[in-house]
């Protein structure tokens, strides 16, 4: 035993290898340095995939990695045994090297082979890419609905809360406003009663006289009429707001209704008529109404009620920036030959580039250009499920055209039906 381990890693037993080569220099430096460069990288490469293995904690195969590693070291030693036998012939110890070498090897294929149906089973890098654009799309989807969904409750809420307000309103403006007339006519009457007691008592006893010129009566007479005519205007401005917010919300108008078009205009520009007036730096907006005649058009008179409020409302933000006298423009007219209402609202606000006006619509576009994005986005859905469009278009030099496009009668119940969770069902909403 102790002979068989002398011999082994003894070289007095055998020639070294060297005089296979015949010790020519040349030749014995080709294979010492080819063997040196070989050993060399066959070590390094297990340290790259140690380093890698470790960083990478979800790797898969991981044991294979080691197999790998393992299997590239024994080939690595062989090598330095080249490098070692050419002058020490211990060839029982580079044997023993080179069978742990084909253990390690044909181990390493036997583990090999089953994985081999897994590893193609694995995506490709292009796979993996397409399907995380498809998940980046579909997040994206959902963060748009989810918006979508968070405003439309909001302004769903809103238009609740403004229907309950104008019912609780109603009732007492109306008995004010229907009472001043005849107030007025009242007190029209007691004044020319007073009248016609000064003209026929020109000198009253002096008491009467005394109470009169206590309360001014002279004035009274000339500033009560006043007064009641401004009540009766006031009166009437409130019923008149009243009557835009009742029209506008149409609370009671939730389901398909033949409306008309021009009213439902009439009260968002009624509603954001303080939006119109000017500041010291900024003259007021100026409304051109170039209403055509249109029959009345079916329609969710709430839904599209919010479109025109979150339209003209988006116009009213984009000619604060406007350079010139801001100007907005509403123009309706019926299309004969496609059976269609055209409605377009135009402002001259700042310049809008033409890739701009193509996007106006998308739901995470920039909010310099489209305003309230996710109200367009909206509005967008509402006129498709009327069966229209909504289209943008740049006017130059400055400014943007919205035309909405809906038919004047809608399609049969059954097609309006809604198909998936991104279309609105009809709604009372109505402020952006």
């Amino acid at each position: 035993m102790w002979n068989f381990l002398h011999d082994f890693f003894v070289d007095g037993a055998f020639i070294p290898h060297g005089h296979c080569y015949l010790w020519k220099p040349e030749l014995v430096s080709l294979h010492i340095l080819s063997d040196a460069l070989i050993a060399l990288a066959y070590f390094s490469i297990p340290i790259a995939l140690i380093y890698f293995v470790r960083k990478r904690e979800d790797l898969p195969f991981k044991s294979i990695m080691l197999l790998f590693g393992a299997f590239i070291i024994s080939c690595g030693t062989t090598h330095l045994m080249e490098i070692w036998t050419p002058w020490h012939p211990t060839y029982w110890l580079s044997g023993l090297i080179k069978a742990i070498t084909a253990f390690i090897s044909v181990y390493t294929a036997l583990v090999l082979l089953p994985i081999i149906p897994q590893a193609l089973a694995l995506p490709s890098p292009a796979q993996l890419e397409k399907a995380n654009s498809e998940l980046k799309l579909a997040l994206q989807e959902l963060a748009n609905t989810q918006a979508q969904l968070i405003y439309t409750e909001k302004i769903s809420s809103l238009g609740q809360l403004v229907g309950g307000i104008v019912y609780e309103i109603n009732n007492p403006i109306n008995f004010i406003y229907g009472n001043t007339t005849v107030a007025k006519e009242y007190a029209d009457n007691l004044l020319d009663l007073v009248s016609h007691y000064q003209t026929n008592y020109p000198h009253p006893p002096g008491e009467i006289q005394a109470f009169s010129e206590k309360i001014d009566l002279d004035f009274i007479q000339e500033d009560l009429p006043k007064i009641l005519s401004s009540i009766h205007m006031g009166a009437e401005r409130i019923r008149k707001l009243i009557l835009g917010l009742r029209n506008f919300s149409r609370l009671d108008e939730a389901n398909i209704k033949e409306v008309d078009i021009h009213e439902g205009i009439d009260s968002t520009l009624l509603i954001l008529q303080n939006r119109f007036k000017g500041k010291a730096e900024r003259a007021d907006i100026e409304v051109i109404k170039d209403y055509g005649r249109l029959p009345k058009v079916e329609c969710y008179p709430g839904q599209l009620n919010q479109v025109f409020m979150i339209i003209i409302n988006n116009a009213i933000t984009r000619l604060k920036s406007a350079v010139n006298q801001p100007l907005l423009q509403i123009h309706t007219e019926v299309l004969e030959d496609s059976n269609q209402v055209l409605i377009r609202i135009i402002d001259n606000g700042y310049e809008i580039p033409e890739e701009a006006s193509e996007k106006i619509f998308e739901s995470l576009f920039t909010k310099k250009f489209s305003g309230k994005n996710i109200g367009m986005s909206i509005s967008d859905q509402i006129i498709a499920q009327h069966g229209g469009q909504l289209d943008s278009i740049a006017v130059l030099p400055q400014g943007l055209e919205i035309r909405i496009q809906i038919p004047m009668r809608m399609k049969s119940a059954e097609l309006l039906k809604i198909k998936s969770t991104d279309k609105i069902p009809p709604s009372s909403s109505t402020i952006s």
